[in-house]
């Protein structure tokens, strides 16, 4: 019997590899032609695009070049605008408190006027001030010898802090007899001079919670009141003039003993430089209770000046300015 003879199958195409052979280099050949035509940019076009761009963006068309040369990059119109303090201009000192005895808020409170920049107005100021301390430490040395009255010097302002004690009697806000005569005597001093005062009254932490003062901001509004009205009863103009309440919330002792509360019950009266006349400083902007050339203010039963303050927060103080 004769062998069947086995069937081979045919072979497949062994050619199929090609076609995505050339399908590739087909695309690697598009992909060089595109890179070439990158590397080779028209100029022209190029600004353009770089003018079209920077106009768009809100900058200035003519001075776009985003070409770096070397290490220097070139960062458009935007980088070409002059900063307010030029390359080169002398930076001024600081005239910030040099005293770390005196109240760290007024060198931010103080603003002082455009002419005291000037060097001979600033000296001519300095001198005025200088006048100012050496009267008011002579008018005051029996109470300064005691220790009722300090008196600090900044190159801007004058310190004077008088114990309340010898002020007002306790939750009160009216002068007692012999205090009208301490401050007759600072406002005799400060009547013939130009300076702003600012008249700021602190309590310490002992509550009160009366029908005319709820709190320590009113009570310490109220005293402050009290020697803005005596000051200008004695003549001191009413337009220099400027009353802050800051009630327990500026201690500078501690309130837990009684030496400590008694120092911090004070009244301060801050005399700024002047220039030329100015005026004192408006207060800070987030001092929110204020009203400026407020009128007299009215009298309660018992002769006690009637503040009303407007708080927001535990640290804004009562502030009326330009008592009239």
């Amino acid at each position: 019997m004769a062998r069947r003879r086995k069937h081979h199958e045919e072979h497949g195409n062994h050619e199929a590899w090609a076609i995505p052979y050339a399908d590739l280099m087909t695309l690697l050949l598009a992909f060089f032609v595109v890179m070439y035509a990158i590397s080779s940019l028209n100029e022209g076009k190029y600004k353009v695009m770089a003018q079209a761009l920077t106009s768009a963006f809100g900058g200035s068309s003519n001075k776009a070049s985003p070409v770096q040369l070397g290490k220097t990059q070139s960062l458009g119109a935007d980088y070409d605008r002059p900063s307010v303090i030029k390359a080169g201009a002398p930076m001024a000192a600081s005239n910030g408190p040099t005293d770390p005895t005196l109240l760290p808020s007024m060198a931010a409170q103080m603003r002082m006027p455009v002419s005291l920049r000037n060097q001979a107005q600033l000296a001519r100021a300095q001198r005025q001030m200088d006048a100012v301390e050496q009267q008011l430490s002579k008018a005051l040395a029996p109470l300064i010898d005691k220790q009722l009255i300090t008196i600090r010097r900044n190159d801007l302002w004058i310190e004077v802090e008088i114990n309340s004690d010898i002020l007002f009697g306790t939750g009160s806000a009216t002068l007692a007899g012999r205090a009208r005569g301490t401050l007759s005597t600072l406002a005799a001093v400060l009547r013939e001079a130009p300076n702003g005062v600012r008249v700021e009254g602190y309590t310490d932490n002992q509550p009160i919670a009366t029908a005319q003062f709820p709190s320590n901001w009113e009570l310490s509004a109220a005293r402050a009141a009290s020697v803005v009205h005596l000051f200008a009863d004695d003549g001191i103009a009413p337009q220099r003039l400027a009353m802050v309440g800051y009630g327990e919330f500026r201690a500078r002792a501690d309130n837990s003993t009684e030496a400590g509360r008694n120092a911090n019950r004070r009244v301060v009266l801050i005399i700024l430089a002047d220039s030329a006349g100015s005026l004192a400083p408006d207060p800070p902007s987030q001092l929110n209770a204020t009203a400026a050339g407020a009128p007299k203010l009215p009298k309660s039963d018992g002769g006690q000046t009637a503040v009303t303050t407007e708080s927001g927060t535990s640290s804004v103080p009562a502030v009326i300015q330009g008592v009239q």
